[in-house]
Formats: C-alpha cells, sequence, structure tokens
C-alpha cells in the first residue's frame, strides 16, 4: 500500500475507482494509496478522511497512486473535507522541506496541519436570550427571582444574545444561577450571530515621513514585488528605520491586484520572539490602520483556528508569526520578510530540523516572489550570498537623526566588582548618574533565574539534572531548581543530597534575579523590573511591560536577550553588559559570530531618541577580536576576520555541516547503532565524518546522545549523502536517529 514521495502535481481531478496517493500527517517513508469512492470526486491538496490499520486519519491528497498495489488491497478514501485545498506551492514545499532535512514527509505535512479542526466547518456559536418569565398565566409556574436572577434578567432585556459565560460574567453571578434560569425556562438556546471580522490592514494610509535614504531603500525594495523571485537583505544600523522602510514593501505588496479572482495579495513577517513583539504589532497598526493576524505557540487553539482559516481562505492581507508561519497555507503569498534575519532561535532544533530563514528563501523561490532578510547584524552565510551576487543588498548604515551611542570597555581585571557583586565600580556610578539625570538604565545578562550552579561547599556536589548532563538553575523567586534543557523541577532542598550537610548549598555564578538583588541593594528607590521568559508569560504581559517603561513607570530594566531587539525605548540612555564574555566560551563554531550581534543588538537599545546613549561592557578580554569590533563599531572589519578563519577550514558558508545524532534509553543500544553506522560511514574526497562521540548533552531529557558530524565540500549535496548512508543500516526501534542539516547548535 505504501508507495514513493511524490513531488507535488498541478490539479488533477480523479473520480470513483481511480487511485489517489494521500500523504498523512505521520513520520512515514511516503504517500499510500487509496480508491476514490464511487460517487466523488478529488483533487491534488485535497484534504481527506481515510482508514489506516484501525484508525481514520486526515491526509492530503498528494497526487495519482503509485499503481504497485492489488486492486483488491486498496481502502476507499471515506470521505473529502469541506477546508481550501493545500495550495500547490505549499505542496512542493513540503516536499523541498523533507529532502533537504531528512525527514519524512508525512512530518513536515504535519507542520501544514497544526489545528485539525480548522479543516472542518465551525459548529454555530450558540448563546441565550429571554424566554418565558414564568408566572405570566395561570399555567406557567411562577419564577423565583433572586437578587442574582435579576441582574441577569435586566442584562438580557435588551433583547442581545449571548453565550453562557459572558451572561455570568456581565451579571457578576456565578454560573450555577446562568443555568438554573436555563433549565427554569426563563432563558432560551439561540444562535450567536457570526462575529464581524477584523479590519484588515490598509495600504493606503500613510506611513512616517522618510528621510531621502530611507525613501530610496524602500523605493529599492517595493519594485521587487511582483517582479518574480528575489532576495534582498534590508542591512542598517539599530534605529536606522528598518521597519519602516519594509512596511513600505508590505504596502506595495497589498496593493498589488490578486493573481486570480478568489484572493488578494498576501504578506508573511517572521519575527524571532514573536510573542514578545508587542511594540511591533503597535508600530504595524499605527502604519496600517490595523493589527495582522498573529502566529506563534503562545496563542489559544481558537485564535489559531480561526487565523489558519482565515490563511487557507485568502482572507488573511498580513500574518506576523514564529517560523511555523512559513507553513500556513497561503494560497496568494506575495513577499516574505524576515525580520532579524541573523537570529538563532529561527532554527527548529526538535522533530524536523530546518532554518526559518533557509526555508523562507526556499518558499519564496517556490512561489516566484521577493523575500526581503532584515538585520543590523547580518549573519556571516547571508553577507557571503550578498558578496557573491546571490543576494542583494540596500544599506541604511546610520541611525534616523541619532547619533550611536559610544561603547566603552569596562577591564573587570582592572575594575573588578566588590566582593559578592557583579557589577564594576564604574557601571555602578554611571547607572547612579543616569538615574539622577531622569533616564533609564538596561543592564544585559544573558541568564535566567538567581544562579547557574549551585554546589556544596562542604563536598563540592554540584547539583545536577537526573534526565540531563546540565546544571540545575536555581531560581530563587519560585524557590525552585530548574533545568533549562528538559524543564525538570525540583525543590531547593535545605541539605547537601551527597553529604547531608545542612545549611551547606551555595549559589555560584550571577543569573538575573541575583543580579536584580544586587541592584536592589544599590538603588533602592529605583523601579526595577526583571524582563525574562520567566517573568514575561501570559497575553499581554510584554505589552503592559512595554507600556510601563515607555511611561517611564521603570528605572532600571535586567534583562536577557528578549529584550535585546527591536525595542525603542526614548529614555533609555544606558545599557550595561554584565557579562560580555559569557557566549565565547564553549568552542562553538559561530560563538564569537553571536556574540558580537547580541552584543551589538542591545547596544542599539541606548539612545534612539534625542538624549545621547552609553554602552559599558564588562569584560574579562578586552582584547580579543569581538569586543575590539564593538569598541570600535567595525562590524565589517570583525566579518572580513571570521570569514577568513572560516574559509580556511572550510567551515559554513565555504563548506557544509551536517549533524547525525543517534539516541535512545539503552545506552548499549545507542552505542551499538553507533558502531554500525561508522562502519557504513561515507568516504570521499571531499567528505570527512567525524564521530560517533558524546554529545556534550550526552543525557538529554532521559536519553543517552552520541553524535556524528559530516563536514563536506560546499559543492556537496549532503542531504543526498546523508539519506544514502542511514538507508543501508537497519537501526532498531528503540534507537533514535535525527539529522540536522546545516547545524547551528552543537550540543
Amino acid at each position: 500500500m505504501k508507495n514513493h514521495t511524490f513531488v507535488a502535481e498541478p490539479q488533477l481531478s480523479y473520480r470513483g475507482g481511480d487511485r489517489v496517493a494521500v500523504l498523512l500527517p505521520l513520520p512515514l517513508a511516503g504517500a499510500y494509496d487509496y480508491r476514490v469512492a464511487d460517487g466523488m470526486e478529488l483533487a491534488a491538496g485535497d484534504f481527506v478522511e481515510v482508514p489506516l490499520a484501525a484508525r481514520t486519519l486526515t491526509g492530503v491528497v498528494w497526487g495519482p497512486g503509485s499503481g504497485a498495489i492489488a486492486e483488491a488491497k486498496l481502502r476507499p478514501v471515506r470521505m473529502r473535507l469541506a477546508a481550501p485545498p493545500l495550495p500547490a506551492v505549499s505542496r512542493r514545499f513540503v516536499d523541498w522541506v523533507a529532502a533537504y532535512t531528512v525527514s519524512a514527509p508525512g512530518a513536515v505535512l504535519r507542520m501544514t496541519m497544526p489545528v485539525p479542526d480548522a479543516l472542518r466547518p465551525s459548529a454555530p456559536a450558540l448563546g441565550y436570550v429571554l424566554g418565558h418569565v414564568r408566572g405570566e398565566s395561570p399555567s406557567v409556574p411562577a419564577l423565583k427571582v433572586t437578587p442574582a436572577r435579576a441582574r441577569v434578567l435586566a442584562l438580557l432585556e435588551d433583547g442581545m444574545p449571548r453565550p453562557a459565560g459572558e451572561i455570568a460574567r456581565a451579571a457578576a453571578v456565578s454560573a450555577a444561577v446562568v443555568r438554573g434560569l436555563i433549565t427554569a425556562g426563563a432563558l432560551i438556546k439561540c444562535a450567536l450571530p457570526a462575529p464581524e471580522p477584523p479590519p484588515a490592514p490598509d495600504w493606503r494610509c500613510l506611513g512616517l515621513a522618510l528621510s531621502a535614504g530611507q525613501r530610496a531603500a524602500a523605493a529599492r525594495l517595493q519594485s521587487a514585488v511582483g517582479a518574480g523571485f528575489s532576495v534582498t537583505l534590508l542591512d542598517g544600523a539599530p534605529g536606522s528605520g528598518k521597519t519602516e522602510v519594509y512596511f513600505e514593501a508590505i504596502a506595495r505588496a497589498l496593493a498589488q491586484p490578486a493573481r486570480d479572482s478568489v484572493t488578494d495579495a498576501q504578506v508573511l513577517v517572521l519575527l524571532p520572539e514573536i510573542a514578545l513583539g508587542a511594540q511591533w504589532l503597535m508600530r504595524f497598526a499605527a502604519r496600517f490602520g490595523a493589527m495582522p493576524l498573529v502566529w506563534h505557540s503562545e496563542i489559544g487553539t481558537a485564535e489559531r483556528k480561526r487565523t489558519y482559516r482565515a490563511v487557507a481562505e485568502g482572507r488573511a492581507g498580513v500574518v506576523v508569526g514564529a517560523r511555523s508561519a512559513l507553513f500556513l497555507p497561503f494560497p496568494n503569498l506575495a513577499l516574505i520578510v524576515v525580520d532579524e534575519e541573523h537570529e538563532a532561535s529561527f532554527k527548529q532544533e526538535d522533530g524536523v530540523t530546518y532554518h526559518g530563514r533557509d526555508m523562507a528563501v526556499v518558499r519564496a523561490r517556490l512561489g516566484e516572489i521577493p523575500v526581503v532578510l532584515v538585520s543590523a547584524t547580518p549573519s556571516l552565510e547571508t553577507v557571503e550570498n550578498v558578496r557573491s551576487g546571490r543576494y542583494g543588498a540596500v544599506a541604511l548604515p546610520s541611525r534616523h537623526a541619532v547619533a550611536p551611542p559610544a561603547i566603552e570597555l569596562i577591564d573587570l581585571r582592572r575594575d573588578p566588582p566588590p566582593k559578592d557583586g557583579f557589577l564594576a565600580p564604574t557601571v555602578r556610578h554611571r547607572i547612579a548618574t543616569t538615574l539622577q539625570a531622569g533616564s533609564q538604565a538596561l543592564l544585559f545578562l544573558n541568564r535566567r533565574g538567581y544562579a547557574p550552579l549551585t554546589l556544596c561547599s562542604a563536598c563540592g556536589h554540584r547539583l545536577c539534572c537526573p534526565h540531563c548532563t546540565a546544571w540545575l538553575v536555581q531560581h530563587r523567586l519560585s524557590g525552585r531548581l530548574q533545568c533549562h534543557h528538559c524543564g525538570h523541577a525540583q525543590a531547593i532542598p535545605p541539605a547537601c543530597p551527597a553529604c547531608g550537610r545542612a545549611g551547606s548549598l551555595v549559589a555560584c555564578g550571577p543569573g538575573v534575579e541575583r543580579l536584580a538583588d544586587e541592584v536592589a541593594a544599590l538603588f533602592p528607590a529605583a523601579r526595577t523590573v526583571l524582563a525574562t521568559s520567566d517573568t514575561l508569560t501570559g497575553p499581554g504581559a510584554a505589552a503592559a511591560l512595554v507600556t510601563a517603561i515607555e511611561a517611564h513607570a521603570v528605572d532600571i530594566i535586567i534583562g536577557t536577550q528578549i529584550i535585546a531587539k527591536g525595542y525603542h525605548f526614548p529614555l533609555l540612555t544606558l545599557v550595561g553588559v554584565v557579562d560580555g564574555d559569557l557566549g565565547l566560551a564553549g568552542g562553538d563554531l559561530r560563538a564569537a559570530e553571536r556574540t558580537f550581534q547580541l552584543l551589538s543588538q542591545v547596544a542599539g537599545r541606548a539612545g534612539r531618541a534625542e538624549r545621547s546613549g552609553q554602552v559599558l561592557l564588562q569584560t574579562h578580554t578586552p582584547e580579543h577580536p569581538v569586543m575590539r569590533a564593538l569598541q570600535a563599531s567595525d562590524r565589517e572589519r570583525f566579518l572580513a576576520a571570521e570569514a577568513t578563519a572560516r574559509r580556511e577550514t572550510g567551515m559554513p558558508p565555504f563548506g557544509r555541516l551536517a549533524a547525525v545524532i543517534v539516541s535512545g534509553a539503552d545506552e548499549a543500544a545507542v552505542e551499538a547503532a553507533c558502531r554500525c553506522l561508522a562502519q557504513a560511514a561515507p568516504s570521499a574526497a571531499d567528505v570527512r565524518v567525524l564521530g560517533p562521540a558524546p554529545a556534550p548533552l550526552a543525557l538529554l531529557r532521559g536519553r543517552h546522545r552520541r553524535r556524528f558530524l559530516v563536514h563536506a565540500g560546499v559543492k556537496v549535496s549532503v542531504a543526498r549523502l546523508v539519506r544514502e548512508w542511514l538507508a543501508a543500516i537497519p537501526i532498531p526501534a528503540s534507537v533514535r536517529v535525527q539529522v540536522d542539516i546545516d547545524p547551528i547548535s552543537f550540543l
């Protein structure tokens, strides 16, 4: 019944008795053959229900059947779902991503079907209105009207139907009161009117006045809209107005005539921290008169269903989302924008491993549309693509009417913090001066929690995660020790679990919570806020923080990398980087590049309005090339040196890498699988296979992990090489093999 993976075909019609290939959202090798039921008509891309063993699953018609299965063994398609078909470009995208990432096509298809309920018509929403109030006639028993019931009846006198929950909230009564009135017949059920769709972004709204340089950059981006596939880097310093510039390209895309008579043009904007993009959303609404639709993991199921359906039906003009938004079924996508294209968080590490930026370029090429990559510190891969002519570039070299902040290196060897402190005397003094001037300060430390390590001062025992090769991070605010890899959490023990000594556990190293304690002791009158993924949870938390900072209800912000990108706070004039060396440790291929990018982004938060800014960067290695480049604001010199080092070793973008991670609960089974893989490892002139070796996180979520690293020349098809290698070795079901083409993390 199983056949090969199909390349999605043009729209074809299949009738009763025909064979069709149906791809299911499961990690299977390919599509499965089914028979079209009598009286049914299907087309490529249709969502259908089909049997698989004893289950009924939803899949997508992928093309004609293979013909390899006997007619008598074919099972019929049970029904076609009343949902817009998966567009042909989305089907081609699924096939391409599966082939490139060495993943099962069904696993990629599952990412295009994240809300199964959205494929079925929504049941009409039900509400309640006033019915017969008992006691109006001798034959109807009188209704006992309590004060609570009276409030409900008075609320519904206007005749407007409302959901039961809304009635209870508006009348300030319990749900039981409403249920009692329904049982008594005082309230009767009725269908609620369909909600009005939210207003669509209007490209005719006027944006901010742009400078001559910004207008020229915007014109370049606008000229690419409607002209087929292209990739353009919008390269500009923090505060140079990149967002307003690409807003003009969005306006041009929305103004394009529809490609057909059904759907208008659509735009996708990818942000690395979409759940925290509150300020971006406000800027978008100010420019286009309405909010875009939002897509990320933190929105509720009902909103996800509405957004998915709006995209599929062509009613979503602009969607702003996380990397997963790439797989939404856009029928008429006209433009993709990838903001902060250098961000490592665009890389999906679990399941199907892919890079959102790179797949955005692929999606644009398949759809023959432009993609704009936006960054103040573009990745070396993107810079090299611009240099070679594969990508175009538009530069905004300076801030719009604002001078860049001065960056000063604080040598912690000469200006060390006091004992049990983490802020150098110079930094403490500048914070005090900043607060006296009525300005705000940001202290950046990319470490959540109170301390990254807790150990016993008596025996030296370190508190580690029982499921991972990782220390437990102490969180004083919650009173817990937590693993930031698997989520394991436990209470802080009163005694050392190894030697039993009470009160011997000591917090080592700083986290943002510990830094907040130091700031509170130094500046007790200052209004301080923590900005981390632990503290900014729940809907509206990020927007509330932005509002508080803009209203000067906050004096000192202490945050991790989520506060480093894209925010504009007029009164923020001082940025202090507490541990500038943190990202340089560990031997990561991209450690220097990521550190430069992140610290440049942090520095860009200072002095973005009328007040000049300053950046203090605490470091033990002021002579490091990253630190020198930051101080001199010499990005080009840093990138040139980084490119030279990578070119000499054949590392990306001048070579290819692929990681093969073998994991399992049984360490012996993992080792045995690795031996088989090592014996069959590919051997070629331009290919090296390193490993197997224990991964830095040799134990993760209770699974033992070993890694192979494939290093190849830039012209080698690494995906095909790895696919053929793995296909030759039978892997037991208890062992998982994950492939990461173009790895970002080496953990």
